[in-house]
């Protein structure tokens, strides 16, 4: 068994309580911010100052810092002094990898969704989303969501 499949097996057979959900959680809050995923694309690009992501994302410069403070914090992004300027780079190539599943994953469930055939799924989470935003967290997920 090579080293990735044994680490894999590990944390499958690993007690729930023993997985690191809330960090995956942290991460994927950060990244759950149409910004902040650009912010990571266009990291995946290479290094920039918070001036050029704010020109090549057309951006004010608070809310790029703002985005970008977001993302240091949740470990995926680095910062490194040059001069008076800071450049940041993502912490970890994977980063990008983990976007471009998401986006094959959105892809697929376009695809999937036939013409004239209602709402899409997308639409069916939204919709619960904003019931128990709105106070009806009574369990009832499945049913708002058209389940």
């Amino acid at each position: 068994m090579t080293a990735v499949s044994a680490s894999a097996a590990a944390t499958q057979d690993a007690p729930l309580d023993d997985h690191p959900h809330a960090d995956v959680a942290q991460i994927l809050h950060a990244l759950a911010e149409p910004t902040r995923l650009s912010l990571v694309h266009t990291l995946a690009g290479g290094t920039y100052r918070v001036v050029e992501l704010t020109s090549t994302l057309g951006l004010a410069q608070s809310t790029v810092s703002a985005h970008l403070a977001v993302l240091r914090l949740a470990g995926l992004v680095t910062a490194t002094p040059e001069g008076r300027a800071t450049r940041y780079a993502l912490a970890d190539p994977e980063i990008d990898e983990v976007l471009a599943a998401a986006e094959r994953f959105v892809a697929r469930q376009r695809e999937d969704q036939a013409p004239g055939a209602g709402s899409s799924t997308w639409q069916h989470l939204e919709a619960a989303r904003r019931g128990l935003a709105a106070g009806g967290g009574d369990g009832r997920l499945a049913e708002r969501a058209g389940g």
